[in-house]
C-alpha cells in the first residue's frame, strides 16, 4: 500500500476514507526520540497492540506502545467494521489438523473478542456507534447448506447464538432479492472501527501508558535479555516487547515476514442515503456478509451510508479503481442504488497465514508476537491481546496452546505466496460461481 504523507512534514497521515473523515478528536502524539527505558513495550497502535496494552496497564505494568503512523492507521482503522466471531479457519477444520482438545478450546474463545469489544465500549465509554447483530447470507443452495453446518457445528460445542433464516425471513433483514436466505449471529455486530481504536488508545493513555506515534520500526533486537527497539529518532529498551504490526510490519522482523502475507480488501462509502432508502437497504440495521471465498461485505453507518467492500488483492496492493471494481457488486445487490454517488473508497491490508489460523508465539526469551488473524482481526486481535497480556503477567496457560499450534509456510516461500494464493482464490471463485 502506497504511504500517505503530510507534504509540509512528511508525517504519516490516515488513508482517505470515510473512517478517517468522520473520526472523533485525538491528539497527534509526539515521535519517539533520544534513549529510554520501559517495562514493556509494544510496536503497532492496532487492535492487537492497544488491545496487549491496555490490558497491561489495567494490570499497573509500564507500557509504551510504539506507531509508525497515527494510531489505528492500518487494518484496525479502516476495515468494515464488522464484529464476526469465529476464525477464518472453521472448528471442523481446526478439529481435524490439531485434534478434538485444540477444537474445544478454540470453540471457547471464537466469542470472547466481540465480548471483550463490549466491555470495553461499555467501560470507557467510547463513542463508536456500537450496534448489535451480523447476518451471513447464501446466494446458492450449496451456500445454505455451509451455513446449516456451521449452525450445527457450533451449537454442538454450545453456541447458540445463531438462527437461520429462510428467504422470506432474511428479506426482513436486507432489502435486496439476490441471496437463497442467510444466517444471523446475534452476538455478532458493527461499529466505527477507527473511534474504536481512538478510544481503547485514550483509556490507555488515561491509565499511564504512552503512544508514540510517525516512529516506524527499522530495527528489533528480539534475541537480547533486554529487548531493544529501535527507530529513526530513538531507542526503546524493555523487559519485554509484544510485536503487534500484523501486515503492516513488512521486513523489519526477518524471522516473522515469511509466516503471513500482505491481503488488500477494498471499500466504498455512499453519499448519505436519508433513513428512508437506508432502512429499506437493512431495515433491522445488521451488518452482511456473503460466505463466498471472496465475499461483499456491508453495512450502514451512524449517518446512514452504505459502507459496502469486498475484492482481494494478494500482496497488499491497491487496485487503480476501488469504487469501479466495487460498484458492479453493490448494485447486483442493491439495483436502487445504481449510479449512487460514492464519497470514499480506500484499502487496507490484512495479513493472511497460509493455514488460514492467527498466529500466536515467542522469538526469543522477551519478545511476544501475535498476527496472521486471515480477515477475522476485528475479534481475533482483542482476544489475543487479551491472551499475551495473561502471558506477560504469568499465566501463560491459554498463549501456550496456541504457540503450540504448528504454522506452515507459504509454498514457494515468499517469491511464489502471491501467485500461489491467486491460483487458489481463482479455484473458489469459479467454485462459488457454478454453485459448487
Amino acid at each position: 500500500m502506497a504511504i500517505e504523507t503530510f507534504a509540509s512534514t512528511g508525517q504519516t497521515k490516515h488513508t482517505g476514507s470515510y473512517y478517517a473523515a468522520s473520526a472523533n478528536p485525538s491528539p497527534e502524539r509526539p515521535a519517539l526520540t533520544g534513549d529510554n527505558q520501559i517495562d514493556i513495550c509494544i510496536v503497532g497502535a492496532g487492535y492487537s497492540g492497544l488491545s496487549t496494552g491496555l490490558h497491561l496497564v489495567e494490570k499497573g505494568y509500564k507500557v509504551a506502545i510504539i506507531e509508525g503512523a497515527r494510531v489505528g492507521w492500518g487494518a484496525s482503522g479502516r476495515n468494515g467494521g464488522q464484529i464476526v466471531n469465529g476464525l477464518n479457519a472453521s472448528l471442523q477444520t481446526i478439529k481435524g489438523r490439531y485434534g478434538q482438545d485444540t477444537a474445544n478450546f478454540v470453540a471457547g474463545l471464537v466469542q470472547e473478542g466481540g465480548e471483550i469489544i463490549r466491555e470495553r465500549v461499555k467501560t470507557y465509554g467510547i463513542q463508536c456507534d456500537l450496534k448489535p447483530g451480523n447476518i451471513f447470507t447464501g446466494l446458492t443452495s450449496t451456500h445454505m447448506k455451509e451455513l446449516e453446518a456451521r449452525r450445527a457445528l457450533w451449537a454442538s460445542y454450545g453456541i447458540n447464538n445463531q438462527e437461520m433464516l429462510d428467504k422470506a425471513q432474511l428479506r426482513e433483514h436486507i432489502g435486496s432479492d439476490v441471496y437463497a436466505g442467510g444466517m444471523i449471529d446475534h452476538s455478532g455486530g458493527h461499529m466505527h472501527p477507527l473511534n474504536l481504536c481512538l478510544g481503547e488508545a485514550a483509556a490507555f493513555e488515561k491509565l499511564g501508558g504512552v503512544i508514540y506515534e510517525q516512529s516506524p520500526v527499522i530495527h528489533t533486537d528480539t534475541a537480547a535479555a533486554r529487548p531493544v527497539v529501535k527507530t529513526a529518532g530513538g531507542t526503546m529498551t524493555c523487559d519485554t516487547l509484544v510485536l503487534c504490526g500484523n501486515a503492516y510490519l513488512g521486513h523489519v522482523v526477518p524471522a516473522l515476514t515469511a509466516r503471513v502475507m500482505p491481503v488488500s480488501t477494498q471499500m466504498m462509502a455512499t453519499v448519505p442515503l436519508g433513513d428512508d432508502r437506508a432502512n429499506a437497504l437493512l431495515p433491522t440495521d445488521k451488518c452482511v456478509e456473503d460466505v463466498r471465498y471472496i465475499l461483499d461485505y456491508f453495512r450502514l453507518t451512524a449517518d446512514k451510508r452504505l459502507i459496502f467492500g469486498g475484492g482481494t488483492v494478494y500482496g497488499g496492493t491497491d487496485p487503480a479503481d476501488v469504487e469501479a471494481k466495487l460498484r458492479p457488486a453493490m448494485e447486483k445487490v442493491y439495483p436502487s442504488l445504481k449510479g449512487v454517488k460514492i464519497d470514499f473508497a480506500w484499502s487496507g491490508n490484512f495479513a493472511l497465514s497460509f493455514s488460514r489460523v492467527p498466529q500466536m508465539g515467542r522469538l526469543g526469551a522477551n519478545t511476544y508476537f501475535a498476527h496472521g488473524y486471515s480477515g477475522h482481526g476485528v475479534t481475533g486481535s482483542h482476544t489475543f491481546g487479551k491472551i499475551l497480556a495473561q502471558a506477560i503477567d504469568g499465566d501463560k496457560t491459554r498463549f501456550d496452546v496456541f504457540a503450540a499450534v504448528p504454522w506452515y509456510p507459504f509454498p514457494g516461500g515468499r517469491m511464489l505466496r502471491v501467485p500461489y494464493s491467486m491460483i487458489g482464490s481463482w479455484y473458489y471463485a469459479l467454485r462459488d460461481r457454478l454453485g459448487v
